[in-house]
């Protein structure tokens, strides 16, 4: 009977141990690499990592190495197919020419976010994030 629950747990990993990897972080980067290794709490290293930024049909990447991941800031964990990674239709262009677009990406997103918060706060009765109690 137990054979029939869904292995859920970071014990489920193990299949993806020494495979790049693509893992997107809560703050939305995106970063691929070789998972190396991982523990019980889903913090992941990861291996010759790269992020790339992305922007219309470009995208560009800069050189992390080695990444040690705290689980919590895991959004998105997936498998990269290596027989089709070559045959994604976007154009990789150097880093420089997209980091200030990302930049006012991220600087736009933020700002967008935080009105949304206000308005949620003093109109909706919702609390405010990252208040006191949230930290670690």
């Amino acid at each position: 009977m137990d054979s029939l629950i869904p292995f859920t747990t970071s014990g489920s990993l193990v299949d993806c141990v020494d495979r790049k990897m693509l893992v997107v972080l809560r703050d939305g980067r995106k970063l691929h690499g070789v998972l190396r290794s991982y523990d019980q709490f889903a913090n992941l290293v990861l291996e010759d990592t790269v992020e790339r930024i992305y922007a219309g049909n470009t995208f560009a990447e800069r050189w992390c190495g080695l990444f040690l991941i705290r689980g919590e800031n895991v959004v998105l964990l997936g498998e990269i197919d290596l027989d089709q990674e070559d045959d994604v239709p976007l154009r990789q262009v150097e880093y420089k020419q997209l980091d200030d677009y990302y930049r006012q990406d991220v600087a736009a997103k933020k700002q967008k976010e935080e009105a949304k918060a206000k308005i949620l706060y003093e109109q909706k009765g919702f609390c405010k994030e990252g208040g006191e109690g949230d930290g670690y």
